[in-house]
């Protein structure tokens, strides 16, 4: 109640509080408007189509991503969208963008992906992520975001490629492995639901700093304010690339792949979202580029050392017959004479191969690859 005309203090305390309790969530989500959402929407709706297709050929399942959703989220508040470890892999623009993102998924997911990856079926991955798995759910994310680069060089008239992504275990509300998420308050989260086969349900997120989403929407409805065009323009229509107008529809349609299938429904895809957008000509870019990039970050795999052992045979003996072994004693052992010995990497039965002797060294010459149901029977 007011006294001799003026307020008191708790009513201007009350309506200050009152004031800031109002505007706070508006001014956050008035920090994007709806068409800069639509637009980063359909940038990642069309680039993780793409991805979609590379994952699927290195899982050799059906991998589906669809229906982005964009939202802002603050870096202060990082601990309730991500209240559980994940998997963090940051992958930067070394050429089209000045930015990069961070791609996260749950732990179990990259788990699964890791399993697969390194030849197993995915149905029952290692608890723990250790060096070799990380550097497999890396690798994969590599040739999802390499691909992704492709399609927005497509989109963005311009050629856009990406450095090798870092990869680490993201716990937020314990601070570990956050060094690689961006230091803006304010960033854009792009969540897309992720179907892997059987195996897999669950979603991929991209953080990018909100500048960096703008500068992107700015690039796509202003492109010559930056980059280096891949295709003159026939004229000043072209020259203005324009969001689809029936985007709320096209953003709720799947991008799914097929392992070992021809990529004729993301061509078909990436083409009408092209007529929309621009008449880019796919035959002007030169792909060989971008799979020599693919062939130096596939190299990233090849240098992980793996323990090698031939066993010429195997036998079990009571500790009465081991402790009266002495010098000259013969053990016997489970294998034929003649018969191939067993070439095991990490302890895991991979081929069969005859004993040779090259100058005064033995080796081991392989006669036979063993299945990979075989591998996973004899691991069982």
């Amino acid at each position: 109640m007011m006294s001799d005309g003026m307020l008191s203090q708790e009513e201007i305390d009350a309506l200050l509080n009152g004031g800031d309790d109002s505007t706070t969530e508006p001014s956050k989500e008035n920090l994007l408007s709806s068409i800069e959402r639509d637009a980063i929407g359909e940038v990642g709706n069309i680039s993780f189509g793409s991805a979609a297709t590379a994952l699927s050929t290195l899982l050799n399942q059906k991998v589906e991503i669809t229906t982005p959703n964009v939202s802002i989220v603050e870096r202060a508040k990082l601990s309730d969208e991500f209240p559980k470890p994940h998997v963090a892999v940051l992958v930067s623009y070394t050429e089209g963008f000045d930015g990069s993102n961070l791609l996260v998924i749950k732990t179990t997911d990259a788990q699964i992906i890791a399993d697969l990856m390194l030849g197993g079926d995915g149905t029952n991955p290692q608890g723990e992520l250790g060096e070799l798995h990380l550097s497999a759910v890396q690798e994969a994310m590599n040739q999802m975001m390499g691909s992704a680069s492709t399609s927005m060089s497509t989109v963005f008239n311009k050629r856009v490629d990406i450095s090798p992504p870092t990869i680490d275990l993201m716990d937020v509300n314990a601070n570990e492995g956050t060094d690689h998420i961006p230091n803006e308050d304010m960033l854009v989260k792009v969540s897309f639901k992720l179907k892997v086969g059987d195996l897999i349900d669950s979603n991929i997120m991209q953080l990018v700093p909100l500048d960096f989403g703008k500068d992107l929407v700015d690039q796509l409805m202003n492109p010559d304010t930056g980059g280096d065009t891949v295709v003159e323009p026939a004229n000043e229509e072209q020259a203005q690339p324009k969001l689809s107008s029936t985007y709320p529809e096209s953003k709720q349609a799947s991008a799914t792949s097929y392992p070992q299938e021809s990529r004729q429904d993301e061509s078909s895809y990436t083409n009408q979202r092209n007529a929309n957008v621009h008449p880019a000509a796919f035959t002007d870019f030169t792909p060989h580029e971008s799979v020599s990039v693919d062939q130096r970050n596939l190299n990233m795999l090849l240098d992980i050392p793996l323990q090698v052992t031939v066993e010429l045979g195997r036998t079990k003996r009571s500790v009465k017959d081991i402790l009266e072994l002495s010098h000259g004693s013969i053990i016997e052992l489970d294998k034929l004479a003649g018969e191939p010995v067993d070439i095991l990497v990490n302890q895991k039965l991979i081929a069969k191969g005859e004993v040779v002797v090259i100058d005064e060294n033995f080796g081991v010459r392989v006669t036979e690859i063993i299945s990979q149901r075989d591998r996973l029977e004899k691991i069982q």
